[in-house]
C-alpha cells in the first residue's frame, strides 16, 4: 500500500516538473522573438518610460537596410502664452492656432539703420562695414504700397505693387557683407487696400468708411479683421521665403485722435462689453504673428510702439498699446519710438522736466526708458529695441553724429544694447555708433 502511494507522488511530481520545464522552454522562445523583433526594427530594448514623455521629448525610431540606427531627437518647446487667457478674444477670434513643431529661434543682437526702399544701399553698407550697425530696416510694404516684387494675389490685384528693387537680391548682397535684413510692414496704416475693400476698413455703426483726420484724413484698415491680419503675415511669410531675417510690424495700432473724424461720427466694433479692448487686439495679432511666423519659421518677429506708452497708459489705451502687456505676446522684440524732438514742450518723464525736449537727446532717451523699464523686466518680456532720432526735425536741434551717439549712451547706460537708427532720407553721418567716440 505504501509502495503504491508512493509511485503515485513520484508520478505527480514528474508531471508537475515536465510541465514547468514545458513552460520555461515557452518563455525562453517568446522572450528570443521579442529581442530579435526588436533588433530588426532598430529599436530600443528597454523598456520606455511613459512618465518621460512630459518634458515633450519623442524618440524616433528609423529603419536602416544596413545597420539598424535609433536617431532621438528633442522637439522644441510647445507653443506658450505669457498673457492670461482672454475670453473675449477667444470669443471673437477663436482659440489661438497651435504649432505642432516651434523651430527654434535664433536671434541676433540688432544695431541697425532705417534704408527704407533700399536707400543709399552702398554708402549704409560702407557704413555697416566700418561701425556697429549690423541690420538695415528695409520697408517691404508702406502705407502707400508693397514695395518688392512681391507675387502676392491680393497685393497684385489692386495694384500696389511697386517692385522698387529684387527682395532676394538685396538681402543676399547683405548677407554677403554680413548685414542682417529686418523687413518693416506698416499694417493697419493701409489707404490702398481701405479703398479697394471697404469692408476691411474701420467704420461706424451704419457701415460707412471713416476718415480719420489726425491720421491726414486717412482711413484705417480695422485691427480687428483678421483678414487683414492674413494679407500682411502673407506678405511676411513671402519675404521670410526670399531669406529676410526678422519681420517688424509697424503702425501696429488704431488711429490716433480715434474719434476725431471727418464725419463726426465714431467707430464702431460692437458692443463695449461684448468685444475685446483695443490692446487685447493689438496683442491677439501680435501672438498670431508670432504664431505664423516666429514659431512655424523661427524668423524673430518684432513691433514698432509709440514712445508715450511707456509713461501714459491713457495714450496707449487710445491707440490700444499697453506697454505693461505688449512685449508679453511672445514676439521676439518690442521697439519704442523715442524721437526726442516729437516730445512736447515742458515734457515731464521720470520726475524730471524738459522745456525743450529735442535739446536734451541723452536725457530723454535715458529717462523714457527708466519710466518704463519697471515694465519691461517682468520674466518673458520682449527684447527692448529702440528707434533713435537720426534727422533734424523743422525749428529743432540738428541731429548729428554727436546727438545720435548720446542717444546710444543713454540706452546703454539704461542697460539696453539694441537700437535702431530713424531717418527717412536714409543718410547717416559716418561715426563708429558704440555710445563712446
Amino acid at each position: 500500500m505504501s509502495n503504491r502511494r508512493s509511485r503515485q507522488m513520484e508520478k505527480r511530481v514528474l508531471f508537475i516538473l515536465q510541465w514547468t520545464a514545458l513552460l520555461l522552454c515557452l518563455s525562453m522562445i517568446i522572450l528570443s522573438g521579442i529581442l530579435v523583433f526588436n533588433l530588426l526594427l532598430g529599436g530600443d530594448s528597454t523598456v520606455a518610460d511613459s512618465t518621460k514623455q512630459t518634458d515633450n521629448t519623442i524618440a524616433i525610431q528609423t529603419l536602416s537596410s544596413t545597420v539598424p540606427t535609433t536617431a532621438v531627437e528633442t522637439t522644441p518647446p510647445a507653443s506658450v502664452e505669457f498673457l492670461p487667457e482672454n475670453a473675449a478674444c477667444d470669443l471673437y477670434f477663436g482659440k489661438l492656432p497651435i504649432c505642432e513643431n516651434p523651430k527654434e529661434v535664433t536671434r541676433t543682437e540688432m544695431k541697425a539703420v532705417y534704408i527704407g526702399k533700399k536707400g543709399y544701399f552702398d554708402r549704409n553698407t560702407e557704413l555697416a562695414n566700418n561701425s556697429e550697425v549690423n541690420a538695415f530696416v528695409i520697408d517691404l510694404k508702406e502705407s502707400d504700397g508693397v514695395w518688392f516684387n512681391s507675387k502676392n494675389e491680393l497685393a497684385l490685384e489692386m495694384g500696389v505693387v511697386k517692385s522698387a528693387y529684387n527682395l532676394k537680391e538685396t538681402v543676399e548682397q547683405c548677407h554677403a557683407n554680413g548685414i542682417k535684413v529686418i523687413g518693416r510692414i506698416v499694417t493697419f496704416k493701409d489707404p490702398d487696400l481701405a479703398a479697394k475693400k471697404p469692408e476691411y476698413s474701420i467704420q461706424d455703426k451704419d457701415g460707412n468708411q471713416l476718415f480719420f483726420t489726425v491720421e491726414n484724413n486717412n482711413p484705417f484698415v480695422s485691427p480687428y479683421d483678421t483678414r487683414v491680419w492674413d494679407y500682411n503675415i502673407d506678405l511676411a511669410i513671402e519675404a521670410i521665403e526670399a531669406g529676410v531675417d526678422e519681420i517688424q510690424f509697424d503702425y501696429v495700432r488704431f488711429p490716433a485722435g480715434a474719434d476725431r473724424t471727418t464725419s463726426g461720427t465714431t467707430p464702431y466694433f460692437g458692443e463695449t462689453d461684448t468685444i475685446p479692448t483695443k490692446s487685447e487686439v493689438i496683442n491677439r495679432f501680435l501672438q498670431y504673428a508670432r504664431i505664423r511666423i516666429q514659431e512655424e519659421y523661427g524668423v524673430p518677429v518684432s513691433a514698432d510702439v509709440f514712445a508715450t506708452i511707456l509713461s501714459s497708459e491713457s495714450d496707449g489705451y487710445s491707440i490700444g498699446q499697453d506697454w505693461a502687456t505688449v512685449g508679453l505676446t511672445g514676439i521676439d522684440s518690442v521697439c519704442p519710438m523715442i524721437y526726442p524732438s516729437h516730445y512736447s514742450l515742458g515734457t515731464s518723464l521720470n520726475g524730471k522736466v524738459f522745456d525743450r525736449p529735442d535739446y536734451y537727446p541723452y536725457d530723454i532717451m535715458y529717462n523714457a526708458l527708466m519710466v518704463g523699464k519697471a515694465k519691461a523686466s517682468v520674466e518673458n518680456y520682449a527684447v527692448v529695441r529702440p528707434y533713435l532720432q537720426a534727422f533734424s526735425y523743422s525749428g529743432s536741434l540738428v541731429y548729428e553724429y554727436p546727438q545720435i551717439n548720446e542717444q546710444i549712451k543713454a540706452l546703454n547706460d539704461a542697460g539696453y544694447t539694441e537700437w535702431i537708427l530713424w531717418n527717412p532720407s536714409a543718410l547717416y553721418p559716418s561715426g563708429v555708433y558704440d555710445g563712446v567716440n
